[in-house]
């Protein structure tokens, strides 16, 4: 019953991240419009940071008050922990969203949602070169995702029409895929929400180089697209991103990239619902089939579990 409690825990969590994901892809193309990419990047997963600092403060302020010597100790090595692999996930992290915001510059962001949620694919694939075995049926989930993302971002009269966007966003997927096997690893180990904001101020800190070395970063242009960076910032890093690693302790990676790449259907039904645009039949017909592969997905892996605890007690 506490398994199941916990993964139900962290299927939601993870539902939740691909929703603020998905309506942040709107965000991000508005705020190309003012600014450019390493800005972007930079500024928003900095705020990420920004937001998560105070309540690792407060939070740690008032227990230490009832720790031991001993417990003390034990949370010292942990946020040590923290910090080189946080460092770690901040350098993949910066490495997928850079190529990802500047995939916007030259695609649509229904390729770049799609292209991107190929992560999907790359996760089980990936974990195999880790000796990570993954179960046909999640195999055939991930197969049947595929498909509905096509129907759901992918004009089928223009499915040649491949451009420089569409390349950066699948190197994007690929370093995404390799994020959430990295976080998988070192979510379990330490704190989730301090290893986030380290992830967040080494990426920001790093994209912030860049965005010296390379571009030209305006006040003005900045408080132009102040509205999008908040979003993407607070929202999409400091929230999301963290409810990805905390969901992710009580998730097998193959699974949280399934329920992740939702993000591609919520952005569309976002789409239909602010913004007013139309689904067309076709993606509605994406959003049922990348629904079914979550709930597949889900049941195998309850009858695996229950299969496995059988073969235990037996």
């Amino acid at each position: 019953m506490d398994k199941t409690k916990t993964q139900f825990k962290g299927v939601l969590m993870l539902l939740i991240t691909a929703f603020i994901w998905g309506s942040s892809f709107v965000a991000q193309s508005i705020g190309m419009e003012d600014v450019e990419a390493f800005t972007f990047s930079g500024i928003r997963t900095l705020m990420g940071a920004a937001v998560l600092l105070p309540f690792i403060f407060v939070r740690d302020k008032l227990g230490k008050k009832q720790m031991s010597e001993e417990e003390r100790a034990q949370k010292r090595k942990s946020d040590k922990k923290a910090i080189a692999y946080g460092a770690i996930l901040g350098i993949a992290f910066c490495i997928a969203g850079n190529f990802q915001q500047f995939a916007f510059n030259y695609s649509t962001s229904g390729k770049i949602a799609f292209i991107t949620a190929l992560y999907m694919f790359f996760v089980p694939f990936i974990g195999l070169f880790f000796r990570k075995r993954v179960p046909a049926l999640t195999w055939g989930c991930v197969a049947l995702g595929f498909v509905g993302l096509f129907c759901l971002c992918v004009d089928p009269t223009d499915i040649s029409n491949i451009n420089k966007g569409d390349i950066l966003a699948f190197i994007c997927a690929i370093w995404y895929a390799v994020h959430i096997l990295l976080v998988e690893k070192f979510a379990t180990e330490t704190d989730g929400i301090k290893l986030s904001c380290v992830q967040f101020a080494v990426a920001g800190t790093i994209s912030c180089i860049l965005m010296f070395i390379f571009e030209d970063p305006q006040i003005a242009s900045i408080k132009s697209a102040i509205l999008p960076l908040l979003y993407s910032g607070v929202m999409s890093c400091g929230i999301a991103y963290t409810l990805q690693i905390v969901g992710q302790k009580y998730t097998e990676a193959t699974i949280a990239s399934l329920l992740m790449c939702m993000e591609s259907v919520f952005g569309v039904l976002a789409g239909a619902i602010i913004l007013n645009e139309k689904l067309r039949f076709l993606e509605i017909v994406g959003c049922v089939i990348m629904f079914a592969a979550i709930i597949i997905s889900q049941l195998s892996e309850t009858i695996m579990q229950k299969r496995k605890n059988i073969k235990t007690a037996e």
